[in-house]
């Protein structure tokens, strides 16, 4: 398994390409193949995922292409929206003489704002007509649906098995209103090995639990947030179970954390990537739970930010988060992936020693922050990913609509 270049469009049987004109944005993405997809659990759910999970929950579980928007979450816009959702695939469906049963669509922005359809309508035919195989293809897309991302997020890796090779890549967007509690703000993954949808929904989700649900911008769950994973199957090599499962998911895995990880990175205002990995706990959702508090905590986020090195939130964070320990047993340590100040061990505090205050400080201005708490509980492990908290953040999210 190895990285490579390209986008998703290094990957056979995918051509992209997107527009971005102001803050809209229209992307398109030509792909034939078995799907499946994970959406948000907020109860205010947008209409394009109404729309998708609708259409894959009746298609059998396939698509031949995305359509996707920026500049409008086209969220809470009762009827109208859901029949805007449609239309948008009717009008992708038309064009590529295709049945518009099997076209997703997608949407991220504003909510609350009725959708402006005829820009969308007059942008489709200029999309398509870029559409094409090449890494310009994926960049086009990947651009489209950036809203307030800085840099666009892409992975790509190819897989060496005894029956050949295949890929899997993916592209996605968030930079705020980041807590998925799913999958991530908009996530197009696909792969050339031939996969069955229900494997692929498998799959998807258990990629999904380790990567995009680990991650916290700013702990809100977004209305849009939707991932969708569609297998080409143009590589001839054919997923079924055992080892083949074993590597594919895997790479799924590998590309889904990487991209976790740059949402996490170019949160709203970020300067620092923070990964937090608990270990000793007593059950596994008790190691999530700790994991993602400790990124989630506006108080050590804000103390990330400040060079701060004030540790003693972060035992509070993971004291509040719901995880089962003693307090007694917490060993303690952050680094920046070269120096590393150990903390606390076995509940003794040893942060005392001048030397590894000073040790402390230092760290605390790397670009990347490695927090490491055992919980001295049980066995299980569980590694989540967020950003300081800015006052760019604050200016961001304070004229977001204006």
């Amino acid at each position: 398994m190895r990285q490579i270049e390209g986008g998703i469009t290094a990957v056979s049987g995918v051509s992209a390409f997107g527009l971005k004109d102001g803050k809209k944005g229209l992307a398109i993405i030509l792909a034939e193949g078995p799907a499946a997809g994970v959406f948000t659990r907020n109860k205010v759910i947008a209409a394009p995922l109404i729309v998708t999970k609708e259409k894959l929950g009746t298609n059998g579980g396939f698509l031949s292409a995305v359509i996707a928007n920026s500049g409008n979450a086209n969220a809470y816009t009762g009827e109208q929206g859901l029949k805007d959702a449609k239309e948008m695939t009717r009008l992708l469906a038309e064009k590529i003489k295709a049945d518009d049963k099997f076209i997703a669509v997608a949407s991220t922005g504003v909510i609350g704002r009725k959708m402006d359809m005829n820009w969308i309508s007059s942008h489709i035919e200029p999309v398509l007509s870029s559409v094409s195989t090449t890494e310009e293809g994926s960049v086009g897309a990947m651009r489209a649906i950036m809203t307030t991302d800085l840099v666009p997020k892409v992975f790509a890796c190819e897989v060496k098995t005894d029956a050949g090779s295949y890929r899997i890549a993916g592209i996605a967007k968030g930079s705020g209103m980041i807590e998925p509690n799913m999958g991530t703000m908009l996530g197009f993954v696909y792969t050339d090995a031939a996969v069955a949808s229900g494997q692929l929904q498998k799959c998807l989700t258990a990629a999904v639990n380790k990567s995009f649900n680990m991650i916290v911008v700013d702990g809100d769950t977004s209305t849009n947030d939707m991932c969708l994973l569609t297998a080409t199957g143009k590589s001839g090599i054919r997923i079924t179970d055992g080892k083949s499962l074993e590597e594919f998911q895997n790479a799924l895995d590998l590309v889904l954390i990487e991209l976790a990880k740059m949402i996490a990175k170019d949160g709203e205002g970020a300067t620092k990537l923070v990964e937090s990995t608990v270990i000793g706990a007593k059950t596994k959702e008790d190691a999530k739970l700790a994991a993602k508090s400790i990124v989630r905590s506006p108080l050590v986020k804000t103390a990330i930010f400040g060079n701060d090195p004030n540790w003693g939130r972060i035992v509070a964070a993971a004291g509040y988060s719901g995880a089962d320990f003693d307090q007694t047993k917490i060993t303690l340590s952050v680094s920046d992936g070269t120096k590393t100040a150990n903390l606390v061990k076995n509940g003794e505090i040893i942060e005392k020693d001048p030397a590894v205050l000073d040790e402390l400080k230092k760290i605390m201005s790397a670009k990347t922050i490695f927090i490491k708490i055992d919980l001295g509980a049980g066995p299980e492990t569980a590694t989540a990913w967020g950003c300081d908290l800015t006052y760019d953040y604050v200016k961001i999210n304070a004229e977001y609509t204006t």
